[in-house]
């Protein structure tokens, strides 16, 4: 597709982007295609209804894709070929696997194996799915749906954040050392429903829904058009150009969040206690004598609440305008306020 550039101008992209210490992934649909794909010609390649005919996905209401048959071992090794071309091409560094349940562990496994054998341990490999079997598949980051799921429910007063925590540790179950869950408040799909401002029912929170998914643990994901609290609704097939000059004060408020995120080993590695039953969120990241303290307010309203006993009186840093306090017994929060501190 012209619209997205040449393969030179993707290989200037993924070098520039190694240059300032990142990677580059590209989405992978590898349970369907377009019906107007050149592979379409291949009928056994797709899957087909009793009658001979190529269907789409079951059971997913997708009638503008055609679903691929992974029992034919032709399809599977032109699918790994494809795979392999942008790694070996651009330098690109792995994948992002679009409904990657949608595809049988063998050949992720197969897949991951070999893609590995160019790129080593630089590869990284998402799946867009949730059950803890696609780390065992070999992928090094898996979707957090069921945490999104109840992180909206809180904030829309339908579930309890005793039951987000009890998300959060059920969705780390199975996980294996190094791996993570991707932890966020919006992404492509809820994008293109609501915007984060009207599912968190305005800037300051979204700003705070953002807060407890970025810092409870698991890497963050930040979706193109939250940073600078984008008010509608984002369609997957038209253009709009987003004003990154439109919010300065929100998309450095991101900034600051992020550059605390990468300097604390506490909130990265530090093991997890939480607190708070009612409307605030309060949680601990321990990392030996170190820590990190987080308390999100999740209404739109103004809340006191009580200092976990075992963290008021500690000395601390506000990671959010350098200041150290005390922590005092009582915390008096502003609507969707919140706090971060660090225990040093």
């Amino acid at each position: 597709n012209a619209d997205y550039g040449t393969v030179d101008d993707l290989k200037s992209l993924v070098t520039q982007a190694h240059e300032k210490g990142m990677r580059v992934i590209l989405d992978w649909v590898a349970n369907h295609t377009s019906w107007d794909n050149a592979w379409i010609q291949n009928k056994s390649w797709y899957t087909q209804d009793a009658g001979g005919n190529i269907i789409s996905p079951e059971g997913m209401g997708w009638a503008d894709v055609a679903d691929l048959n992974y029992n034919n071992q032709e399809m599977r090794e032109a699918m790994l070929e494809a795979m392999k071309y942008w790694i070996e091409t651009v330098d690109a560094d792995g994948y992002r696997c679009d409904y990657a349940e949608g595809v049988p562990d063998d050949f992720w496994k197969q897949a991951i194996d070999e893609l590995k054998v160019i790129k080593g341990d630089d590869l990284l490999m998402l799946a867009e799915g949730g059950t803890a079997t696609l780390f065992t598949d070999g992928f090094d980051l898996v979707y957090g749906w069921n945490f999104i799921s109840k992180l909206q429910d809180v904030f829309a007063g339908k579930a309890t954040l005793t039951t987000l925590y009890e998300v959060h540790e059920q969705e780390y179950q199975g996980v294996p050392e190094g791996k993570q869950r991707l932890r966020y408040s919006t992404n492509h799909d809820l994008a293109s429903e609501k915007s984060p401002l009207q599912v968190y029912k305005s800037e300051r929170g979204a700003m705070a829904a953002f807060v407890i998914a970025s810092m409870m643990g698991g890497t963050p994901l930040i979706y193109s058009s939250q940073e600078i609290a984008y008010p509608q609704s984002l369609s997957f097939f038209d253009y709009r150009l987003m004003d990154w000059d439109s919010n300065p004060a929100y998309l450095s408020e991101y900034k600051q969040l992020m550059k605390i995120y990468q300097s604390s080993a506490s909130l990265r590695e530090g093991n997890l206690k939480t607190y708070g039953t009612g409307k605030v969120a309060s949680f601990y990241r321990a990392n030996g004598e170190k820590g990190l303290f987080v308390v999100v307010n999740t209404a739109d309203e103004l809340l006191t609440i009580k200092t976990p006993i075992e963290r008021a009186g500690e000395r601390m840093k506000n990671l959010l305008n350098n200041e150290e306090i005390t922590l005092p017994a009582t915390l008096t929060l502003e609507a969707y306020q919140y706090y971060i501190w660090e225990k040093e």
